[in-house]
């Protein structure tokens, strides 16, 4: 049974005197089963805060259906079995983390010997150890952001959903993050998080959707996404310690384009083929390869040819303007 299924969720905006429609969700369908790390991606704008938003019961789909942990999108008892961490949490400033954990920890219900045990445990795991008792006011952006993710976890929730969840970290606080999720998915959670910092994806996703401009354009494992064929290959190279020179020129000018690094020379090609030959070329004469390196398809890629597929420049801008509920 999915943790998590969207089926033709459609959302319409109204807005203004004018009351112009804007159709943030169009039609989109997938499903996130137990265990896997699935992320949401597409550019800003897309429709991904809208789709969180609805999971959550924040707001009222037009049409579609939507389960949560087997219920209805915003029931209650579902609702005590998940965390969330919103795009950007707003807390009560004048609130230390502990408290707000604390206070977080009895609305789940937890005693107040479970609540102090939950609270340590988590301020070390997100690194907020150092802001003692230091109010919610003084946090930096990212401070926030660690601490929104305490918040999440107080509850031991089944699935968490983060929208950025990597929104203002450094690259330390990034790499914790990361690791925190990983980390859930191996206590066997859930994680359903969107994002637009492609790398962390990569790293991180089990199965990915990409939204763009309201509809889905593909769900799935990245291997099956990304494309297998090779596109160009790198060929890093010695020359031998004899001859050097007179082996070098003429494997250059076998090699075409080339150029000189700190590792080697340099063959690039598009043809695999003519790259097998070349390292054969390189070993007959005494020369050395360093690496062979094939590029495929990346997830980078990937996401700007979905996002640019089909563009409707006139809808994007109806998007873009359409608030903070269309992101």
């Amino acid at each position: 049974m999915s943790i998590l299924e969207v089926q033709d969720l459609r959302k319409t905006f109204t807005r203004g005197f004018s009351r112009r429609k804007t159709e943030a969700v169009r039609g989109i369908s997938f499903s996130v089963e137990p265990g896997q790390i699935f992320g949401f991606l597409g550019p800003n704008g897309a429709g991904k805060t809208t789709t969180i938003k609805i999971l959550m019961g924040l707001i009222f789909p037009t049409a579609g259906r939507v389960s949560v942990l087997g219920a209805p999108a915003g029931d209650r008892a579902a609702k005590a079995r998940l965390g969330y961490l919103p795009e950007n949490p707003y807390f009560y400033d004048y609130l230390s983390a502990p408290e707000l954990l604390d206070m977080v920890g009895r609305i789940h219900g937890l005693d107040r010997g479970a609540r102090r045990k939950r609270v340590g445990e988590l301020i070390e795991r997100v690194g907020l150890e150092h802001a003692g008792k230091r109010p919610l006011r003084s946090f930096s952006k990212g401070m926030l952001q660690r601490c929104g993710l305490a918040q999440a976890l107080v509850g031991d929730p089944e699935l968490v959903v983060l929208d950025e969840p990597m929104s203002g970290l450094d690259p330390l606080g990034r790499k914790e993050v990361r690791d925190l999720i990983l980390e859930l998915r191996d206590r066997g959670k859930t994680v359903f998080f969107c994002t637009h910092i492609l790398a962390d994806a990569s790293m991180l996703c089990d199965r990915v959707s990409f939204i763009v401009r309201g509809e889905l354009k593909d769900t799935g494992p990245l291997g099956e996404l990304l494309s297998p064929k090779v596109h160009s290959v790198d060929v890093v190279w010695r020359a031998p310690s004899q001859d050097a020179d007179a082996v070098r020129t003429a494997l250059r000018e076998r090699a075409g384009e080339h150029e000189t690094t700190s590792e080697g020379e340099v063959l690039r090609t598009t043809d695999p083929d003519a790259a097998q030959d070349f390292v054969r070329a390189v070993v007959e004469r005494g020369g050395s390869i360093v690496s062979v390196h094939p590029h495929r398809q990346s997830l980078e890629e990937l996401f700007v040819s979905e996002a640019n597929a089909d563009a409707d420049p006139d809808q994007a801008r109806t998007d873009d303007k359409g608030g903070r509920d269309v992101a």
